[in-house]
């Protein structure tokens, strides 16, 4: 966690300007523990709030003009709230919280002008959600500084996917955005994505820790394949619906994957989207039961689907999870996120976890002349306000 004085003071160096009278919030990164690539397809996923994230440091003017800066950026961003605010290739990373100010201002919001800084430990690009959780902590922001209009966190999450989809061109579910919203400490988020029903499953990891591998390879979601794969998901359900009333692909079973999808490469879409669904319910009967050892085992099941069926993993990702799979100390790993590079994520015994990093690292090393980094992390609580 980063401490509210030494953000005040980046602030103050950022802006030139008096931090004393400036808000503090704290968005996190979340981890989807299983359920990858399931949310768009109207299932269930498992994700959960990170103790990493994303700081948002605010003071307000009485101008209608913002200025955004970013520590792990080089530009910066400014918007006029009283004019309409439209998508630049040039606005960059600004594009993310500049999508949520224009739909909060067509949900009847006035948000008011100011600087406004980011800053961050969690990686950027690296599938912990960095896009989510600058949009829901620019929400959280830009709603708790209105005088008359409230909206609840789900209803957030809504907008910002909106803004993603529509704004930005991702055609992400919703899964992120909830995490960020609703996520609580030491608990993970039963979602389905369908009708938004959650519950929150005690994750209670005991001996063991999460350690989180970033490989180093950065992917932009726009470029194309995520987009591709919703699109083969689509081309799967509409050859089901032809003989089944489906209203979402995760509602069919193998068996309507195999006899009424004819496209092979759709067919291997959808075999992951139902088996995955199913894996995810498991998990979480095994997190409530306590049983880590099966919980772990549906981890590496996951990114063998997510590899094989799904085809988003990748040579280094792949790395990272044989490696983790090869140590003793290790209960489950997979990739997280949307693929093709980021991280991947390990449960660990917590007495081994030095060994198996210095082992992760020096195997990935060996395979792909590359340094991977890591981090510890906690599951944390979700977007908020800390000073």
């Amino acid at each position: 966690m980063l401490h509210p004085h030494l953000l005040r003071k980046k602030f103050s160096q950022a802006f030139a300007t008096n931090a004393d009278e400036a808000r503090i919030f704290f968005s996190p990164g979340r981890v989807c523990l299983i359920g990858e690539h399931v949310d768009y397809n109207g299932g269930m996923v498992l994700p959960a709030a990170l103790s990493l994230g994303i700081y948002g440091v605010f003071r307000q003017t009485d101008s209608h003009v913002l200025r955004m800066k970013s520590c792990q950026q080089k530009n910066e961003v400014t918007l006029r709230l009283d004019e309409e605010i439209s998508f630049s290739e040039k606005t960059g990373w600004g594009n993310y919280p500049a999508g949520v100010l224009k739909y909060l201002k067509q949900k009847g919001f006035q948000p008011r002008g100011g600087e406004l800084l980011f800053d961050s430990n969690l990686p950027m690009g690296a599938g912990l959600s960095s896009s989510a959780a600058i949009e829901m902590l620019t929400a959280l922001i830009f709603s708790s500084n209105n005088d008359n209009k409230r909206l609840g966190k789900l209803e957030l999450a809504r907008l910002c996917k909106t803004a993603e989809n529509e704004f930005v061109g991702v055609r992400c579910g919703i899964m992120d955005q909830c995490a960020i919203a609703m996520g609580e400490k030491n608990h993970a988020l039963l979602l389905d994505c369908s009708t938004l029903k959650h519950e929150l499953v005690p994750a209670a990891l005991g001996d063991n820790c999460i350690i989180i591998f970033n490989t180093g390879i950065k992917r932009e979601l726009t470029k194309g394949f995520f987009n591709q794969r919703v699109s083969e998901c689509e081309e799967a359900l509409k050859s089901i619906r032809k003989h089944k009333p489906l209203k979402h692909l995760a509602d069919a079973d193998e068996q309507d994957v195999k006899e009424l999808v004819a496209n092979p490469i759709a067919k291997k879409r959808a075999l992951h989207v139902v088996q995955e669904n199913q894996r995810v319910k498991l998990a979480a009967e095994a997190l409530k039961t306590g049983d880590i050892n099966q919980f772990g085992l549906l981890l590496f099941q996951s990114h063998a689907s997510l590899k094989r069926q799904y085809e988003v993993t990748g040579a280094e990702l792949d790395t990272i999870e044989e490696a983790a799979q090869n140590h003793p100390a290790c209960i489950g790993a997979k990739m997280s996120g949307a693929g093709f590079g980021g991280c991947a994520f390990a449960l660990v015994k917590k007495d081994a976890a030095e060994d198996f990093v210095r082992y992760v690292l020096n195997f990935y090393f060996e395979k792909t002349h590359c340094e991977a980094s890591y981090c510890y992390a906690e599951i944390d609580d979700g977007v908020r306000r800390i000073a």
